[in-house]
């Protein structure tokens, strides 16, 4: 499928999940959070500039820098993006990296949750979210005040690390009981993101889903 017809169809079923999770909770219930969110990968997604400048205004982008050398460079041409188009940044687990691209928070990995605290002390403007891969760690992300979970994966990926996919009638069943807003990843694309709505989920995220296909090995 066509980028721009992919990101458009992407971009219509998040702002879906949005309204719904807007009318369950309350508006300020999410923080304003984006309910499309672009999550970059070095492989899948090699040119994340071009991606995120086709996002719609209030979208969300995470960088995820993976340790690479040019990785301010990379960050700081999103910020620029994210500046002239209304988006938000956040940078995946790098403090440092974040604080040098002037990005509007942080993703942490699962196994970095319990650091929220001290990061939302350092940080109290900063949007927090994290990855979840089952009911403790959304537990325990509620528990840090995270401001999202990004629960993967939902549908067949072709990443090895990716796991068996939960499914919508198990992320619903997530999405009830998770106590913060939890947005959808892994296999999210044009042709299954529409299976997300009425699942309770606050948005979605994809990562090579913008592009009009999953084509990549990780997540």
């Amino acid at each position: 499928m066509d980028p721009v017809r992919a990101t458009d169809r992407l971009a219509r079923t998040a702002a879906t999940l949005g309204r719904c999770a807007a009318g369950r909770k309350g508006p300020a219930a999410a923080r304003s959070l984006p309910a499309l969110w672009f999550v970059t990968d070095p492989i899948r997604t090699p040119d994340p500039a071009a991606v995120a400048a086709r996002l719609p205004r209030g979208a969300g982008v995470i960088f995820r820098a993976f340790g690479a050398a040019d990785a301010v460079h990379a960050a700081r041409r999103l910020a620029r993006i994210a500046a002239a188009r209304g988006l938000v940044l956040l940078v995946g687990a790098d403090e440092a990296l974040a604080v040098a691209a002037g990005a509007h928070g942080l993703h942490l990995p699962e196994r970095m949750i319990a650091r929220a605290p001290r990061l939302r002390a350092r940080r109290p403007a900063w949007i927090v979210t994290a990855a979840a891969h089952g009911p403790a760690a959304l537990a325990l992300a509620a528990r840090n005040g995270i401001d999202a979970a990004l629960v993967s994966a939902v549908f067949p990926s072709r990443s090895p690390s990716a796991g068996a996919p939960i499914g919508p009638v198990r992320l619903a069943g997530l999405a009830r009981r998770a106590g913060l807003p939890v947005i959808a990843l892994g296999g999210v694309d044009a042709k299954t993101a529409p299976r997300l709505i009425g699942t309770g989920a606050a948005g979605l995220a994809a990562v090579d889903g913008f592009s009009g296909g999953q084509k990549g090995i990780r997540t």
